[in-house]
């Protein structure tokens, strides 16, 4: 294992099989032509979950119908995004910092646990699907992932502990709009 310090002296392990991982999806997939460009768009989309407020918003105005759950797509994806980064400032987990790992887009903080855009996508994929019907988790959430793999800002353990995250963040929003939706 491998430690890695945060500027203010905490310290998380950091295995070196999470390292190997980011080598070989920076190898593989990151190796695609178009592969970092597009895990930039995402990444961009993304920021502060701001891509999803939107899509929630936009929703929430011309579907008149389902505005509510529009809303809690939106509500979710900033709740989800709030929440990761309140844990990323207790953990303090900096991101990868290994000379073989390639970072290739700016970040707003050193911090990665967990992955914020993981986070965020997540919500807003389980209450998508919960608005439409369709299966926006296992299209939205994998890619995200991955692209913060290629990326070189997260470890495995961070898109994954994100995912969990946003997965119980959209199940508390959902229950809440269950509980007193109709008030």
């Amino acid at each position: 294992m491998s430690s890695v310090s945060a500027t203010d002296g905490s310290h998380w392990r950091s295995t070196d099989t999470e390292v190997r991982v980011l080598q070989t999806v920076q190898a593989t997939v990151g190796a695609v032509p178009a592969a970092t460009k597009i895990a930039r768009g995402m990444s961009h989309f993304g920021e502060h979950a701001l891509g999803w407020i939107a899509i929630g918003a936009a929703g929430a105005l011309v579907d008149r119908p389902r505005r509510r759950k529009w809303a809690s797509v939106a509500v979710g994806a900033f709740g989800a995004h709030a929440a990761s980064v309140v844990i990323k400032r207790v953990v303090r987990r900096p991101r990868p910092v290994d000379p073989t790992v390639q970072v290739n887009v700016s970040t707003p903080s050193r911090l990665s646990f967990p992955s914020s855009h993981v986070t965020s996508t997540t919500a807003a994929a389980v209450l998508l699907a919960r608005t439409t019907g369709l299966p926006f988790p296992a299209v939205l959430v994998p890619p995200m992932m991955l692209s913060r793999l290629v990326l070189g800002v997260h470890y495995p353990t961070d898109v994954l502990a994100g995912a969990a995250l946003g997965a119980a963040s959209a199940a508390v929003v959902a229950r809440a709009e269950t509980k007193w939706g109709d008030r």
